[in-house]
């Protein structure tokens, strides 16, 4: 394909070598680290050949070899075989679901001899090429049928994810939406993912009651201020009045004449059901305009302070009742949830500024942290490179995402541009979540930190989510559908 010497330097020249560059850099201290995490000073042999450290080194190896192949090919295979990797990746799922592996309660792998690796891993990959072929089709545009194609697309993978009980894995994958959102899709759909997320959190530190009348409350506020806009100021009172009425009426009825005393939860959801009809009347007769998204604001925000109460109570096990509490400091248990985060907090504030230096890690030495060459591998750089050596690499992390989206605005395709963008989506997720874990801001669910956990599955599909768009971008001046 590259027959001649002028071919072969203008194929060079396209290579974003920056960026590879940086990877070249997280993959190799990734792996200094993964060392420092299972050194041992008292041992004879300090290079085994059956140690995490050199298995980690032959993924990398198999990682390289996988992202030459990658660069070698034409850049319009990744069209073609956008569907084919993603329907192959769902069949990997369906085998992990009766014949996989289960570790630390998630049935997600799959092994083949001696090794084992995640599905999952993969199917990011096919779902990002996935959306990249759909969004790039030629007069697409965000229809009600788009979006029923993109979401199946997204939400089929994290069915077969959440049936392995990995709910971490399922949670990246709705970082794609910033790659739709880049292309067109209304903001009404991350207004609405960002309003659950903050209702389901004050609804676990204050339970659902109080959570459902800030909810109501708020969305009288917004409804009267929408109504006063468009010179109809009694709207607002007239469906708060009547809401308040059949809350009222539906409470004495339950308590009074039929003894069966009602909950909280259901008098408010039934109380703004009626002053939600009443708007809506309201809508018709008097032309109001964008009342029904508003509405549509507060019943997904009710139905999420409800439902994140509801399956707190009834779905979750003990234990990530007890992860989540640990988490928001509703309960103290450092010995069990809370031991691992704990630890991974001492050995990083036991680094200070500059660190003990490389292999002086005492807490990673004596084994406190668990998981440390996995979900809590950034605890080594924390203790042995201290608050410079961790702000140096988040700093180089930071550098690296910027580039691969800056790389993806300057695309010609739109197919490259959106999977520029999943890419960079997926990267950031995975290193937000990971770091916050390790420090205790979030509830610790399994992410890996990309080229730095142990583990080939994680290693080979962030190498060639990362090679796939190095492809693309050397045709990044050519129409690629």
């Amino acid at each position: 394909m590259l027959s001649d010497n002028n071919s072969m330097a203008s194929y060079r020249k396209g290579i974003d070598w920056i960026t590879l560059l940086l990877y070249v850099l997280l993959v190799a201290f990734g792996w200094a680290n993964l060392y420092a995490a299972n050194y041992n000073p008292e041992a004879g042999a300090q290079f085994s050949f059956g140690s995490e450290y050199f298995k980690q080194l032959v993924w990398i190896a198999i990682s390289l070899i996988c992202g030459g192949v990658i660069m070698l090919s034409d850049s319009k295979v990744f069209v073609v075989a956008a569907w084919p990797v993603y329907v192959f990746s769902l069949l990997l799922l369906t085998v992990v679901l009766f014949a996989g592996k289960e570790v630390y309660g998630a049935k997600s792998w799959l092994m083949i001899g001696p090794v084992a690796f995640q599905p999952a891993e993969f199917t990011k990959i096919g779902t990002a090429l996935v959306l990249a072929r759909i969004m790039s089709r030629y007069g697409f545009s965000f229809t009600f049928k788009s979006y029923v194609r993109l979401f199946a697309v997204i939400l089929i993978p994290v069915a077969y994810i959440l049936l392995q009980n990995d709910t971490g894995s399922a949670l990246v994958y709705f970082v794609f939406l910033l790659a739709m959102f880049r292309e067109g899709m209304t903001p009404h759909i991350l207004i609405i993912g960002s309003l659950c997320v903050g209702v389901a959190i004050a609804a676990l530190l204050l339970d659902a009651p109080p959570v459902l009348i800030a909810v109501s409350l708020a969305g009288f506020v917004a409804m009267h201020m929408l109504m006063a806009r468009q010179q109809f100021t009694w709207g607002a009172p007239l469906a708060l009045g009547i809401g308040v009425f059949v809350g009222a009426a539906l409470w004495a009825v339950m308590t009074f004449i039929l003894d069966k005393p009602l909950l909280e939860d259901y008098i408010i959801l039934a109380a703004m059901g009626a002053s939600s009809l009443t708007a809506l009347v309201l809508k018709v007769v008097h032309r109001l305009h964008g009342l029904v998204w508003l509405l549509a604001y507060v019943w997904i925000a009710l139905a999420m302070a409800f439902g994140t109460s509801y399956a707190f109570d009834n779905i979750l096990g003990d234990h990530q009742r007890t992860r989540i509490n640990v988490l928001f400091g509703i309960e103290d248990d450092p010995l069990g949830a809370g031991y691992n985060v704990n630890q991974s907090l001492i050995a990083i504030g036991s680094g200070g500024l500059v660190g003990k230096g490389y292999l002086g890690g005492t807490q990673t030495k004596l084994d406190f942290v668990p998981k440390q060459t996995t979900d809590f591998i950034f605890c080594t750089v924390g203790e042995e490179w201290g608050f410079i050596g961790s702000a140096v690499l988040i700093i180089v992390y930071v550098i690296f995402f910027l580039r691969i989206l800056s790389l993806a605005e300057k695309q010609h395709s739109v197919f490259s541009r959106v999977f520029g963008y999943c890419v960079a989506g997926v990267f950031f997720f995975h290193f937000t979540i990971n770091v916050c874990m390790t420090i205790g801001l979030m509830p610790v669910i399994g992410i890996p930190l990309p080229f730095f956990s142990y583990g080939g599955s994680s290693l080979w599909g962030f190498s060639m989510m990362l090679f796939i768009f190095l492809k693309l971008d050397t045709d990044r001046n050519f129409l690629i559908r």
